[in-house]
């Protein structure tokens, strides 16, 4: 059996694995990293990429259906759902051997397959050639998680699909169930009702994307619901009756339970976390709810273990994971990095309109305690979302009265997932409303929307 001796193990080679592991080397760490699946997790290959190609797709679906408007014109318009796919899957090989690349740039060594952690410091691992013996004084677990499946509502890869399915569908749905409305549900619902499948979204909470604002959330049924879809809140799918090329959905709303028959359903309802056959129990490390305990500094209380990433919680992004897997790194190498802070991390989903936020809801922040002014504006008030064609969307944001601080920002609409990174670094510097509102923004921009929404906090918008 071999042994190996390395500075650093890394489990798992998605956005928060990869990234920790490059950092890592970067600092002289002797690292390895393994992975059971593939170079860069389920972002790369079964998530943030492939979806955002797809959804690319039905977007200029869409703006070829709206030629008309912009004085074009286009006839015979249709797609190939088979070469959207394509395109999809090519996007994410070509990103997947990227890290591989990266990986190897960077001088960090691979093994592909499963890890077990049998003590500190030591992983063995069951590679394809046998089994392999890694040892080191630190270890970060960034295995990831997958999707959640509920009692009866588990994907066949027929009429019953999970994202991965959903991602290489067997056949484009006439009529589509979404259930879940978070942001993997929300994105294949307007991804599938865009190339015209009748969609019904299923969502047990009484509002859609609930971790929004609900002013957002408000807009974005109002969005969804203008574009065909069905929105169902305060509902449950309670059973699924599988047949040949059909399913039929109970659903109970209100206390009714009614059957309606899909061609297909997509589930949707959450993750778990990817802790099995990891050793975790004989290490005595803290799990809740298939997600491993930690600190702010993603330290799991034994020596030189670390979690890092989906596996170690909320918020489950990719970009959270990455920017832990640095933080980690640097604290192995010596250094005193800052912890990340969740409530700093933006969220963002790529549906029609997008939805983009950072840091306190309404809600939230009076929940809190804050004496809060609000701030609005809307995309028909700004000249470039006019321009091009896209005036329905709102930028909301929310200060606190004594100090100004910006406690949160909330978007809907066109290209607002770029937009959000301005109140990203503005909570980051620690800006106030006084800073933002002496920042001058390039005109004509979307971005002049985010200027006037901080000085109708303060009554002084000048558009609108």
């Amino acid at each position: 059996m071999l042994v190996s001796d390395y500075d650093l193990i890394v489990i798992g080679a998605g956005p928060g694995g990869y990234v920790a592991s490059i950092r890592a080397a970067q600092l002289g760490l002797n690292v390895i990293v393994v992975e059971r699946e593939h170079m860069g997790g389920i972002c790369l290959n079964w998530g943030c990429i492939p979806t955002k190609a797809m959804l690319r797709s039905s977007e200029v679906f869409h703006l070829m259906q709206r030629a008309e408007e912009f004085g074009l014109s286009a006839g015979n318009i249709k797609y190939d759902l088979n070469k959207v796919v394509e395109r999809s899957r090519g996007i994410a090989k070509q990103l997947s051997g990227g890290v591989s690349h990266l990986l190897k740039k960077n001088k960090v060594a691979t093994l592909m397959g499963h890890a077990t952690i049998t003590e500190p410091g030591v992983v063995q691992v069951k590679a394809e050639n046998g089994m392999q013996v890694l040892k080191a004084a630190n270890i970060i677990i960034a295995t990831g998680a997958r999707a959640r499946e509920l009692p009866g509502l588990e994907g066949d890869g027929d009429v019953v699909w999970t994202y991965k399915t959903a991602l290489v569908p067997p056949r484009m749905p006439k009529k589509l169930l979404v259930i879940g409305s978070g942001a993997i549900g929300i994105e294949f619902a307007s991804f599938y009702n865009t190339l015209g499948a009748d969609t019904t979204v299923v969502e047990v909470l009484d509002r859609v994307m609930p971790v929004e604002d609900a002013e957002i959330s408000a807009l974005a049924t109002k969005a969804f619901e203008k574009q065909g879809m069905k929105i169902c809140t305060k509902a449950k799918v309670k059973k699924l009756d599988r047949g040949v090329g059909k399913v039929t959905a109970h659903i109970e709303q209100n206390g009714v339970t009614t059957t309606e028959v899909f061609d297909a359903v997509i589930s949707a309802v959450g993750i778990v976390g990817n802790i099995e056959d990891l050793g975790l129990e004989a290490l005595d490390v803290k799990v809740d709810r298939t997600h491993i305990i930690t600190d702010s500094h993603c330290r799991t209380g034994v020596k030189g273990l670390y979690a890092i990433g989906d596996v170690a919680g909320a918020p489950w992004l990719a970009h959270k994971a990455s920017h832990e897997g640095v933080m980690v790194a640097e604290l192995i190498a010596g250094q005193k990095p800052h912890p990340v802070k969740p409530e700093s991390i933006a969220g963002c989903t790529y549906c029609t309109p997008q939805v983009a936020s950072v840091g306190f809801t309404e809600s939230q922040a009076k929940a809190a305690g804050y004496d809060i002014r609000i701030g609005r504006f809307p995309f028909v008030g700004n000249g470039k979302a006019i321009a091009l064609g896209e005036p329905e969307g709102m930028v909301k944001t929310i200060f606190d009265t004594k100090t100004g601080e910006l406690l949160g920002a909330h978007m809907i609409g066109a290209e607002v997932t770029e937009l959000i990174q301005g109140y990203v670094v503005g909570r980051q510097l620690e800006t106030t409303e006084e800073d933002l509102m002496n920042t001058v923004f390039p005109h004509p921009t979307l971005s002049e929307m985010m200027h006037e929404s901080v000085l109708d906090a303060w009554d002084r918008a000048i558009h609108f």
